[in-house]
């Protein structure tokens, strides 16, 4: 088998149906990423009132005692806080994509789609914590439910 230095591999080009689709791509993403900051952005709110809301109500007094609705702000925080950089890095990737368009940037289009794998690995590694945790809470179930029918 022939051997392909460095110096003779090809090089990977868009074609202009490929860039259209990156344009229409990072459009999408940037009007997905602004309803992103607007739910940011309504968590922040309802976190900041949750607590008042709950108390007020009394939904969770019997069981929690009095500190329910701090506690409920805080996770509403913390989520607020989570869901904030997937939605930064899918905004920093439509913006640096259109600007890369616009001005023709190899440059800017590596640094949106830099961007890009960010979003991605974050989603990742968010997706094997959520479904880690549901597997730790199956497994407590089922030895749970072994160990109640005894």
């Amino acid at each position: 088998m022939e051997e392909i230095t460095t110096s003779e591999k090809p090089n990977l080009q868009l074609t202009d149906e490929s860039k259209a689709y990156l344009k229409e791509i990072a459009k999408w993403a940037y009007f997905l990423a602004i309803l992103g900051f607007v739910g940011v952005g309504f968590m922040v709110i309802l976190a900041l009132f949750m607590g008042t809301i709950f108390s007020k109500l009394g939904v969770f007094g019997a069981r929690f005692g009095m500190m329910e609705g701090g506690f409920i702000s805080v996770i509403y925080l913390l989520l607020a806080v989570l869901y904030f950089f997937p939605v930064y890095y899918l905004f920093q990737f439509a913006s640096k994509a259109k600007a890369a368009f616009s001005i023709m940037s190899n440059e800017k289009l590596t640094e949106s789609l830099e961007y890009l794998k960010s979003h991605y690995k974050f989603m990742g590694i968010m997706a094997i914590i959520i479904f880690s945790f549901y597997g730790v809470i199956f497994l407590f179930s089922i030895i749970g439910f072994l160990f109640s029918s005894f």
